[in-house]
């Protein structure tokens, strides 16, 4: 009886600490995928989206200065419509795939809330190659590293911030290439 007592109380005790610990581990991975069907040929679209030095489909991009065109360890400086910018980089380009892969190196958090941002911006042939399939994935943190972050800084501030980064994008995506406005 006495064992049945102590083992039961050791599985309380190591369910408590299990308990304990998982609130307090800090934050979440966070992962959003957008995506937008254009009606122009993924060859096209793909010549937009793989030019790295060029971010001006981007509605809140102002200006874009960067180095080492589209190969891997290109660098760009994103100067936003409010005077902020955006430092980054492209981790892994594959033309045969249509697919980029970037990363940010420096932004001020007051801007977007996010922290240890990777992107993919994917195209692929959608109604037998006669339109083409834009998809943008994000994985990040968010912007406040610790337990109890302030509502700005938290997991649905920098989920909120980045879908509607994906969107705005995508949609201005599609009205260039479409010749919208």
């Amino acid at each position: 009886m006495k064992f049945e007592l102590f083992t039961a109380a050791l599985a309380a005790t190591s369910l408590l600490a299990a308990v304990g610990t998982a609130s307090a581990h800090g934050p979440t991975r966070q992962k959003i995928s957008e995506s937008v069907v254009i009606n122009a040929a993924p060859e096209k679209v793909w010549g937009v989206v793989s030019n790295f030095q060029d971010g001006g489909w981007i509605p809140v991009v102002a200006k874009t200065e960067g180095t080492g065109g589209n190969a891997p360890g290109a660098k760009r400086t994103l100067t936003l419509k409010n005077g902020a910018t955006v430092e980054e980089e492209v981790a892994k380009l594959e033309p045969e795939k249509m697919t980029l892969m970037y990363r940010i190196d420096k932004v001020d958090v007051a801007v977007l809330p996010v922290t240890n941002y990777s992107s993919w911006l994917v195209v692929t042939p959608e109604d037998g190659g006669a339109k083409s399939k834009v998809e943008w994935r994000g994985a990040f943190y968010r912007g406040y590293p610790n337990n109890d972050p302030p509502p700005e800084l938290n997991d649905e501030a920098a989920i909120n911030a980045v879908t509607g980064l994906y969107k705005a994008g995508l949609e201005s995506l599609k009205k260039q290439i479409e010749g919208g406005s």
